[in-house]
C-alpha cells in the first residue's frame, strides 16, 4: 500500500497516488458494474475501498477514509444478498422504495450527517467535518439501498457527488473530482437504466392484482 500511496504520476499541477488513480478507476467500473446488476459489483468495490482508504487518510479526510470502512462492509453484505437474490436471465430485481422508505432513507441521510460531523469536529479528524460527513453518510446508505435493490440508491449517489466534487477540489484530489464528475453522469443513465428495470419487472404483479 505505502507503495502506491508514496509514487505516482503528474495530474494537474499535482502528484496523483497510484493508489488514488486505481481506486478511483475502480470505483469508476463499480458504476457499470452495478448498471448491469452483476455480482462482479461488490469485489471491485472492496479492491476499491481498500487503495481509497489510505488515500483518504493520508489526506486528512477521516469521513472519507471511515466511510470506506463502511462501504467495504456493506459490499460484503451486498455481495450475499445479490448471490442469494440473484436471477439467472434478469440479474437482482429492483423496485422503486415506498414512501416510508424513502422517508426513512432521507432522515437516516440528515440525523448521520450531523452526528458524524459533530464526531468528526470534536476529534479533529477532519478539516471538512461536515462535507465529509455527508459523503460518508450517503455513500454508505446508497451501498445499502443498493444491496436491497432499490432505485433510489442512485439518486442518494447524485447528493454524494453534488458534496464530493468541491470537496475533492478543496483537498487537491484533482484526479479524484474528476472522478466524481464522470459518477455523475453515470449515475443518470443508471438511474435511468434501474427505473426502466424497475417498471417492467412489477408490470407483472401490478397485471396480477387487477385480476
Amino acid at each position: 500500500m505505502h507503495v502506491l500511496l508514496d509514487n505516482g504520476i503528474p495530474f494537474l499541477g499535482q502528484t496523483m497516488s497510484y493508489a488514488e488513480m486505481i481506486g478511483q478507476i475502480f470505483a469508476i467500473a463499480v458504476v457499470f458494474l452495478a448498471r448491469s446488476r452483476t455480482l462482479w459489483t461488490w469485489p471491485v468495490q472492496l479492491v476499491s475501498v481498500a487503495l481509497l482508504f489510505g488515500v483518504y487518510a493520508s489526506a486528512h479526510l477521516g469521513g472519507l477514509a471511515v466511510r470506506q470502512v463502511i462501504v467495504g462492509v456493506i459490499a460484503v453484505y451486498g455481495w450475499w444478498v445479490w448471490a442469494r437474490r440473484r436471477d439467472p436471465v434478469l440479474g437482482v430485481p429492483v423496485r422503486t422504495g415506498t414512501t416510508r422508505e424513502r422517508l426513512a432513507a432521507v432522515g437516516a441521510f440528515v440525523v448521520g450527517t450531523v452526528a458524524f460531523a459533530l464526531v468528526l469536529d470534536a476529534l479533529d479528524a477532519s478539516w471538512a467535518p461536515w462535507p465529509d460527513a455527508a459523503i460518508f453518510v450517503g455513500t454508505a446508505l446508497a451501498f445499502l439501498l443498493q444491496s436491497l435493490g432499490l432505485v433510489e440508491f442512485w439518486v442518494t449517489w447524485l447528493v454524494v457527488d453534488a458534496i464530493g466534487v468541491p470537496l475533492q477540489i478543496s483537498s487537491h484530489l484533482y484526479f479524484s473530482a474528476l472522478v466524481y464528475v464522470v459518477f455523475a453522469v453515470l449515475v443518470v443513465n443508471g438511474l435511468w437504466t434501474w427505473r426502466r428495470a424497475a417498471r417492467r419487472e412489477a408490470a407483472p404483479g401490478q397485471v396480477a392484482s387487477t385480476a
